[in-house]
């Protein structure tokens, strides 16, 4: 049953689980905005009847989900009830089928009771033996910026051998499946391009980084994973630049993909929100295509910019073309179509999708990321 009525939804409920957003604080400080949260705790507090478990499934510092508690009791002093971190791993464009099928389930409780609770509400994942981690509420919390930090740290080491692999002469994208093919490593986010972007991981690494400051501890390896990410997107600037001989002030170049991950409109943080803007600045002209973020990357993107509907429309003689996101149709492209329609036939690949031989071959003047 479906209500936007929360007195008629609360009442009866024996979880209630809290998700909304936490963005970065809108003072630029890199600390999370628990405004949403505290909100909801508010509005649910007066409504709780019998026993309830109010779960907490938004990322979050540790301390959030006790706070939520004081301020239940607060407000409904007579109010029953535990708090549970129940962190989510979902990923964008694929959460139902992660939600279904996920790799494991977080649970932070303190009392046997809400831990039954929990334990009922995921008794169909635990049917299928998705193995259901139960913790501390702290330990839950901390377990959602961990994982996210540690994949932007995987991210940002892959970029930074790709830049060590142009200057040997090596091929990132053979050592990322050699690395890769160790257990203790694993081939997923080995995968090198124009740095991360998105709603989780640049907002989590430096949430994550006022946590750790705050409790007098320090966590280089992130405060690096945060710089190379930046510097990053700076080289593909650089990277573009030199492909156009050294200018691109009046160039024309076509951008296929805006949003920072295929199957999403998603355009926080996206690579393509710094790479274009810098471009832009020097005078280049910018077409641009993408398959569902072109309105949302309007809001996010200066003036200036042309919005085609189609790929090679994008291509029509321009100076250079810029495979920013790997959107499925980019890895079919008709690169015949291409490079007769380009002014210019350089084709600047940061998703490694084409092979540099093949595309050398059909007279690209091509570069990739890490691949020579």
């Amino acid at each position: 049953c479906f209500t936007t009525n929360i007195a008629e939804a609360i009442p009866e409920a024996e979880a209630i689980f809290i998700a909304v957003g936490t963005p970065s604080s809108r003072r630029g400080d890199g600390y999370a905005d628990l405004t949403y949260i505290y909100e909801a705790s508010k509005e649910i507090a007066g409504y709780l009847r019998g026993y309830t478990v109010i779960v907490d499934k938004s990322t979050v510092p540790v301390g959030t989900a006790r706070q939520v508690a004081r301020i239940i009791r607060k407000e409904n002093p007579a109010a029953d009830f535990d708090v549970a971190s129940n962190p989510e791993f979902l990923r964008e464009g694929a959460a139902i089928a992660d939600f279904m099928r996920p790799d494991r389930v977080v649970v932070g409780v303190e009392s046997e009771k809400a831990g039954q609770v929990m334990q009922e509400i995921y008794k169909p994942l635990y049917l299928i033996d998705t193995p259901i981690v139960r913790t501390t509420i702290e330990t839950a919390e901390l377990t959602k910026y961990a994982a996210n930090a540690f994949l932007a740290v995987k991210i940002s080491f892959i970029n930074e051998i790709a830049n060590v692999c142009e200057s040997v002469g090596a091929d990132v994208t053979a050592l990322a499946k050699a690395i890769g093919m160790d257990g203790r490593i694993g081939g997923k986010f080995l995968h090198p391009g124009p740095g991360y972007g998105g709603s989780c991981f640049p907002k989590d690494t430096l949430a994550l980084m006022r946590i750790v400051q705050e409790h007098g501890e320090h966590m280089r390896i992130v405060e690096a994973a945060i710089e190379v990410n930046a510097a990053q997107k700076a080289r593909m600037v650089k990277k573009i630049r030199d492909m156009l001989g050294g200018s691109e002030a009046g160039k024309t170049i076509a951008v296929l993909g805006l949003t920072f991950k295929p199957e999403t409109d998603d355009m926080r943080d996206a690579p393509a929100a710094t790479i274009l803007p810098a471009l832009l600045e020097k005078g280049a002209r910018i077409r641009a295509h993408d398959p569902k973020g072109m309105a949302e990357a309007k809001k996010y993107l200066p003036a200036g910019i042309e919005y085609v509907e189609d790929a090679y429309e994008a291509c029509g003689n321009a100076d250079a073309v810029v495979l920013m996101t790997e959107w499925n149709q980019y890895r079919a492209l008709d690169l015949d179509r291409i490079i007769e329609i380009m002014r210019q036939p350089v084709f600047i690949d940061l998703r490694n999708v084409y092979e540099p031989e093949k595309m050398k071959s059909l007279g690209f003047h091509y570069t990739a990321v890490g691949r020579r």
